[in-house]
Protein backbone atom coordinates (compact mmCIF):
# COMPACT_ATOMS: atom_id res chain seq x y z
CA UNK A 1 0.00 0.00 0.00
CA UNK A 2 1.00 3.58 -0.38
CA UNK A 3 2.73 5.81 2.20
CA UNK A 4 0.87 8.33 4.40
CA UNK A 5 0.43 12.08 3.82
CA UNK A 6 2.87 14.20 1.80
CA UNK A 7 5.61 11.62 1.88
CA UNK A 8 3.57 9.38 -0.34
CA UNK A 9 0.21 7.88 -1.16
CA UNK A 10 -2.06 5.74 0.95
CA UNK A 11 -5.01 3.55 0.13
CA UNK A 12 -7.77 1.97 2.20
CA UNK A 13 -8.20 4.77 4.75
CA UNK A 14 -10.70 7.54 5.49
CA UNK A 15 -9.78 11.26 5.23
CA UNK A 16 -9.92 14.59 7.23
CA UNK A 17 -11.25 18.40 7.07
CA UNK A 18 -14.56 20.07 6.02
CA UNK A 19 -17.74 18.01 6.07
CA UNK A 20 -21.21 18.51 4.70
CA UNK A 21 -24.52 16.75 4.48
CA UNK A 22 -25.90 16.95 0.98
CA UNK A 23 -29.66 17.18 0.67
CA UNK A 24 -31.75 15.11 -1.67
CA UNK A 25 -32.72 16.93 -4.87
CA UNK A 26 -36.03 18.84 -4.86
CA UNK A 27 -39.08 17.02 -6.04
CA UNK A 28 -42.53 18.15 -7.09
CA UNK A 29 -44.49 19.56 -4.16
CA UNK A 30 -47.30 17.26 -2.94
CA UNK A 31 -50.82 18.52 -3.41
CA UNK A 32 -51.61 18.13 0.28
CA UNK A 33 -50.08 17.19 3.63
CA UNK A 34 -51.80 13.83 3.35
CA UNK A 35 -50.25 13.24 -0.04
CA UNK A 36 -46.83 14.18 1.36
CA UNK A 37 -47.22 11.76 4.23
CA UNK A 38 -48.44 8.97 1.98
CA UNK A 39 -45.64 9.47 -0.52
CA UNK A 40 -42.93 9.08 2.12
CA UNK A 41 -44.59 6.43 4.27
CA UNK A 42 -43.43 3.34 2.46
CA UNK A 43 -41.10 2.26 -0.33
CA UNK A 44 -42.51 1.51 -3.77
CA UNK A 45 -41.01 -0.33 -6.76
CA UNK A 46 -40.05 3.10 -8.11
CA UNK A 47 -38.59 4.24 -4.75
CA UNK A 48 -37.37 1.09 -2.95
CA UNK A 49 -35.13 3.14 -0.64
CA UNK A 50 -37.78 5.62 0.53
CA UNK A 51 -37.24 6.51 4.17
CA UNK A 52 -33.65 5.25 4.21
CA UNK A 53 -30.55 7.33 4.94
CA UNK A 54 -27.29 6.33 3.27
CA UNK A 55 -23.92 7.95 3.90
CA UNK A 56 -21.36 7.86 1.11
CA UNK A 57 -17.77 8.65 2.05
CA UNK A 58 -15.57 9.53 -0.96
CA UNK A 59 -12.06 8.65 0.19
CA UNK A 60 -9.43 11.37 0.71
CA UNK A 61 -9.79 14.90 -0.76
CA UNK A 62 -8.14 17.02 -3.42
CA UNK A 63 -6.57 19.50 -0.99
CA UNK A 64 -5.02 16.97 1.38
CA UNK A 65 -1.57 16.98 -0.19
CA UNK A 66 -1.25 20.74 0.27
CA UNK A 67 -2.03 20.63 3.99
CA UNK A 68 0.21 18.15 5.82
CA UNK A 69 -0.21 20.20 8.99
CA UNK A 70 -3.87 19.13 9.02
CA UNK A 71 -3.83 15.59 7.71
CA UNK A 72 -0.83 14.50 9.79
CA UNK A 73 -2.50 15.40 13.09
CA UNK A 74 -3.42 12.33 15.12
CA UNK A 75 -7.01 11.41 15.91
CA UNK A 76 -8.50 8.73 18.14
CA UNK A 77 -9.74 5.66 16.24
CA UNK A 78 -10.75 3.75 19.40
CA UNK A 79 -7.79 1.36 19.53
CA UNK A 80 -5.03 3.72 18.35
CA UNK A 81 -4.10 7.28 17.42
CA UNK A 82 -3.78 7.65 13.65
CA UNK A 83 -3.20 10.49 11.15
CA UNK A 84 -6.30 12.55 10.40
CA UNK A 85 -6.09 11.61 6.74
CA UNK A 86 -3.83 10.81 3.80
CA UNK A 87 -3.43 11.92 0.20
CA UNK A 88 -4.58 8.65 -1.38
CA UNK A 89 -3.00 6.85 -4.30
CA UNK A 90 -3.21 7.28 -8.09
CA UNK A 91 -2.84 5.38 -11.34
CA UNK A 92 0.57 5.29 -12.98
CA UNK A 93 -0.52 8.17 -15.24
CA UNK A 94 -1.72 10.24 -12.26
CA UNK A 95 -5.48 9.76 -12.19
CA UNK A 96 -5.93 10.38 -8.48
CA UNK A 97 -7.83 8.24 -6.03
CA UNK A 98 -9.58 11.28 -4.57
CA UNK A 99 -10.94 12.22 -8.03
CA UNK A 100 -12.02 8.64 -8.67
CA UNK A 101 -13.85 8.31 -5.35
CA UNK A 102 -15.56 11.67 -5.77
CA UNK A 103 -16.83 10.80 -9.24
CA UNK A 104 -18.16 7.38 -8.26
CA UNK A 105 -19.75 8.83 -5.13
CA UNK A 106 -21.63 11.50 -7.09
CA UNK A 107 -22.87 8.91 -9.56
CA UNK A 108 -23.96 6.61 -6.75
CA UNK A 109 -25.68 9.40 -4.83
CA UNK A 110 -27.72 10.35 -7.90
CA UNK A 111 -28.92 6.77 -8.37
CA UNK A 112 -29.76 6.29 -4.69
CA UNK A 113 -31.73 9.55 -4.55
CA UNK A 114 -33.70 8.48 -7.59
CA UNK A 115 -34.59 5.35 -5.62
CA UNK A 116 -35.93 7.48 -2.77
CA UNK A 117 -33.00 7.52 -0.34
CA UNK A 118 -31.70 10.48 1.61
CA UNK A 119 -27.98 10.59 0.77
CA UNK A 120 -25.31 12.31 2.86
CA UNK A 121 -21.82 12.88 1.46
CA UNK A 122 -18.94 13.28 3.92
CA UNK A 123 -17.32 16.01 1.82
CA UNK A 124 -18.81 18.74 -0.36
CA UNK A 125 -16.30 18.81 -3.22
CA UNK A 126 -12.91 17.50 -4.38
CA UNK A 127 -10.96 20.63 -3.51
CA UNK A 128 -11.02 20.66 0.27
CA UNK A 129 -9.10 19.03 3.10
CA UNK A 130 -10.45 16.06 5.03
CA UNK A 131 -12.58 15.46 6.97
CA UNK A 132 -10.58 13.31 9.38
CA UNK A 133 -11.19 9.58 9.49
CA UNK A 134 -13.02 9.71 12.83
CA UNK A 135 -15.23 12.60 11.70
CA UNK A 136 -16.27 10.73 8.56
CA UNK A 137 -17.66 7.96 10.73
CA UNK A 138 -19.29 10.45 13.08
CA UNK A 139 -21.12 12.07 10.16
CA UNK A 140 -22.83 8.73 9.53
CA UNK A 141 -23.47 8.21 13.22
CA UNK A 142 -25.10 11.63 13.61
CA UNK A 143 -27.25 10.99 10.54
CA UNK A 144 -28.43 7.70 12.08
CA UNK A 145 -27.58 6.18 8.73
CA UNK A 146 -29.15 2.90 7.72
CA UNK A 147 -25.90 2.12 5.89
CA UNK A 148 -22.55 3.79 5.21
CA UNK A 149 -19.96 3.09 2.51
CA UNK A 150 -16.45 4.51 2.11
CA UNK A 151 -15.28 4.36 -1.51
CA UNK A 152 -11.58 3.91 -2.24
CA UNK A 153 -9.10 2.73 -4.84
CA UNK A 154 -6.10 0.69 -3.74
CA UNK A 155 -2.41 1.34 -4.35
CA UNK A 156 -1.05 -2.20 -4.17
CA UNK A 157 1.77 -3.75 -6.25
CA UNK A 158 0.86 -3.72 -9.93
CA UNK A 159 0.76 -7.51 -10.16
CA UNK A 160 -2.38 -7.63 -7.98
CA UNK A 161 -5.84 -6.89 -9.31
CA UNK A 162 -9.50 -6.99 -8.37
CA UNK A 163 -11.72 -5.44 -5.69
CA UNK A 164 -12.43 -6.19 -2.07
CA UNK A 165 -14.80 -5.08 0.67
CA UNK A 166 -13.35 -4.18 4.08
CA UNK A 167 -15.52 -5.02 7.07
CA UNK A 168 -14.97 -3.97 10.71
CA UNK A 169 -13.43 -6.32 13.22
CA UNK A 170 -15.07 -6.59 16.62
CA UNK A 171 -13.77 -4.08 19.17
CA UNK A 172 -15.05 -5.32 22.50
CA UNK A 173 -17.17 -2.82 24.35
CA UNK A 174 -17.71 -0.68 21.26
CA UNK A 175 -19.17 -2.19 18.11
CA UNK A 176 -20.33 -5.73 18.85
CA UNK A 177 -23.95 -4.88 18.05
CA UNK A 178 -23.29 -3.31 14.65
CA UNK A 179 -20.63 -5.69 13.28
CA UNK A 180 -23.14 -8.37 12.17
CA UNK A 181 -25.09 -5.75 10.20
CA UNK A 182 -21.88 -4.42 8.67
CA UNK A 183 -20.94 -7.93 7.58
CA UNK A 184 -24.32 -8.37 5.89
CA UNK A 185 -23.94 -4.98 4.20
CA UNK A 186 -20.47 -5.98 3.03
CA UNK A 187 -21.72 -9.25 1.58
CA UNK A 188 -24.60 -7.61 -0.28
CA UNK A 189 -22.33 -4.92 -1.73
CA UNK A 190 -19.66 -7.48 -2.64
CA UNK A 191 -22.13 -9.69 -4.49
CA UNK A 192 -23.73 -6.78 -6.33
CA UNK A 193 -20.41 -5.21 -7.30
CA UNK A 194 -18.99 -8.48 -8.56
CA UNK A 195 -22.10 -9.29 -10.58
CA UNK A 196 -22.67 -5.78 -11.89
CA UNK A 197 -19.10 -4.96 -12.95
CA UNK A 198 -17.50 -8.31 -13.68
CA UNK A 199 -14.44 -7.18 -11.71
CA UNK A 200 -12.92 -10.20 -9.93
CA UNK A 201 -12.26 -10.51 -6.23
CA UNK A 202 -8.88 -9.20 -5.14
CA UNK A 203 -6.00 -11.56 -5.92
CA UNK A 204 -3.73 -10.00 -3.31
CA UNK A 205 -5.76 -9.25 -0.20
CA UNK A 206 -8.71 -10.72 1.65
CA UNK A 207 -10.63 -13.90 0.88
CA UNK A 208 -13.41 -14.07 -1.70
CA UNK A 209 -13.50 -10.30 -1.90
CA UNK A 210 -13.79 -9.73 1.86
CA UNK A 211 -11.14 -8.39 4.26
CA UNK A 212 -11.65 -7.68 7.99
CA UNK A 213 -9.66 -4.91 9.65
CA UNK A 214 -9.43 -3.25 13.05
CA UNK A 215 -7.15 -0.35 12.07
CA UNK A 216 -9.47 1.91 10.07
CA UNK A 217 -11.03 4.84 11.89
CA UNK A 218 -13.92 5.02 9.45
CA UNK A 219 -14.98 1.56 10.62
CA UNK A 220 -13.83 1.57 14.25
CA UNK A 221 -15.76 4.73 15.15
CA UNK A 222 -18.94 3.72 13.30
CA UNK A 223 -22.04 2.92 15.31
CA UNK A 224 -24.09 2.25 12.15
CA UNK A 225 -23.59 -0.48 9.50
CA UNK A 226 -20.43 0.57 7.66
CA UNK A 227 -17.92 -0.93 5.23
CA UNK A 228 -15.22 0.19 2.79
CA UNK A 229 -14.74 -0.85 -0.81
CA UNK A 230 -11.39 -0.91 -2.58
CA UNK A 231 -12.95 -0.80 -6.05
CA UNK A 232 -9.76 -1.88 -7.77
CA UNK A 233 -5.98 -1.60 -7.69
CA UNK A 234 -5.08 1.72 -9.30
CA UNK A 235 -1.52 0.50 -9.91
CA UNK A 236 -2.73 -2.43 -12.01
CA UNK A 237 -3.17 -1.53 -15.68
CA UNK A 238 -6.38 -3.53 -16.15
CA UNK A 239 -8.08 -2.18 -13.03
CA UNK A 240 -6.87 1.35 -13.77
CA UNK A 241 -8.43 1.27 -17.24
CA UNK A 242 -11.84 0.50 -15.73
CA UNK A 243 -11.45 3.13 -13.03
CA UNK A 244 -10.44 5.84 -15.52
CA UNK A 245 -13.41 5.06 -17.76
CA UNK A 246 -16.58 7.08 -17.21
CA UNK A 247 -18.58 4.05 -18.34
CA UNK A 248 -16.68 1.90 -15.88
CA UNK A 249 -17.36 4.25 -12.99
CA UNK A 250 -21.05 4.41 -13.90
CA UNK A 251 -21.23 0.63 -13.89
CA UNK A 252 -19.60 0.58 -10.45
CA UNK A 253 -22.12 3.09 -9.11
CA UNK A 254 -25.07 1.17 -10.51
CA UNK A 255 -23.79 -2.07 -9.02
CA UNK A 256 -23.28 -0.53 -5.58
CA UNK A 257 -26.79 0.92 -5.68
CA UNK A 258 -28.18 -2.56 -6.24
CA UNK A 259 -26.23 -3.75 -3.21
CA UNK A 260 -27.86 -1.08 -1.05
CA UNK A 261 -31.31 -2.04 -2.33
CA UNK A 262 -30.63 -5.67 -1.40
CA UNK A 263 -29.37 -4.74 2.08
CA UNK A 264 -32.15 -2.28 2.89
CA UNK A 265 -35.09 -4.21 1.44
Amino acid sequence: MAIAAVAGLVSACGSGGDSTASAAPPSAAPTSAAASSASSAAPTPQAPLAGKTIVIDPGHNGGNASHPEIINKKVNVINAMKPCNTTGTATNDDYSEHAFTWDVSLRLAKILRAKGAKVVLTRKNDKGVGPCVDERAKIANRAHADASLAIHGDGAPASGHGFHIIEPAVLKGHNEKVVPQSKRLGMDLRNAFHQGTGIPYSTYLGKNGIDVRSDLGGLNVATVPAVFIEAGNMRNAGDAAKMKSAAGRQKMAEALAQGFVKFLS
